[in-house]
């Protein structure tokens, strides 16, 4: 009974800072007066025995963790004001929770979780078979769009302990609920933005296919205090996709089109 009283009495006092939070900020807005990229935030998707997504040959956490590093070392090449901090940099499991503690303690402004896609089609060559580049951003969890954020979201299934550990995806906590939907508005506009100049990079420059900007309910992008996106680079289980996944020359153009974007986004940032 006691447990239950001090719940309620969290609860309540979550929602009074929350309720005097919205008095002052407008929903769906961030204060960009004075807020400048400084470190970016590079994760890795999937590592370790966490493999992710698999195509013929290849693993998703092999070609997540290479983007990873080529995009670190082009953006220390052509963007050297900018640090960067990589979640992991080799073949490691890190838990979803201690990807976006790193991001948090890092004081991240920005951050970029590479991962592969999968559709239900298997790895052999078939005609019209799924391709292209999607972007997720996070939001609201909605019924239709829960099968990109499950597949995501199950790497936490690898873990020990994960129901003590992930107890903020219990959405019939109200303190929970509370909790998310302050870190949803408070960076939800700057991660679409960024997630379109994204989009516009890969389709208008480099000619992908486009899935969207989608908002889903993904655990490292709603834990990360920082404007946040996870780019689906491809479907590894198509055998075209995932040749290009695995080529230099693909790698390098995503990593290109990231780059474009970051420049196009902190243009952004100081026009306002």
């Amino acid at each position: 009974m006691q447990q239950k009283y001090a719940r309620l009495i969290c609860s309540i006092s979550i929602l009074s800072l929350y309720i005097l939070f919205c008095s002052f900020a407008p929903a769906d807005t961030i204060v960009t007066t004075g807020y400048k990229i400084k470190n970016v935030i590079i994760d890795a998707g999937h590592g370790g025995k966490d493999a992710g997504a698999r195509g013929q040959y290849s693993f998703e956490k092999n070609v997540t963790l290479a983007i990873a590093k080529k995009l670190d070392a082009a953006i220390h090449a052509q963007i050297p004001d900018l640090n960067t901090v990589l979640t992991r940099s080799d073949d490691t499991f890190i838990e979803l929770r201690r990807r976006s503690a790193i991001a948090n303690q890092s004081k991240g402004n920005l951050f970029i979780s590479i991962h592969c896609n999968s559709s239900a089609e298997g790895t052999a060559y078939r005609a019209h078979k799924q391709s292209g580049v999607m972007v997720l951003v996070y939001g609201l969890h909605r019924v239709r769009e829960q099968e990109e954020a499950m597949r995501e979201n199950a790497s936490i299934f690898e873990e020990k302990n994960y129901q003590q550990n992930y107890q903020a995806l219990d959405e019939t906590d109200p303190a929970n609920a509370i909790i998310l939907d302050a870190f949803t508005k408070k960076y939800r506009k700057q991660s679409i933005k960024f997630g379109d100049l994204l989009m516009n990079e890969f389709t208008d420059t480099d000619g992908r296919v486009s899935l969207g900007v989608r908002e889903q309910g993904v655990y490292v992008l709603a834990n990360s205090a920082m404007p946040s996106v996870l780019i689906e680079t491809g479907f590894i289980n198509n055998p075209d996709e995932e040749e290009y996944l695995n080529s230099e020359e693909g790698q390098n153009a995503i990593v290109q089109s990231i780059i474009r974007a970051v420049v196009a986004y902190r243009n952004v940032l100081n026009a306002q």
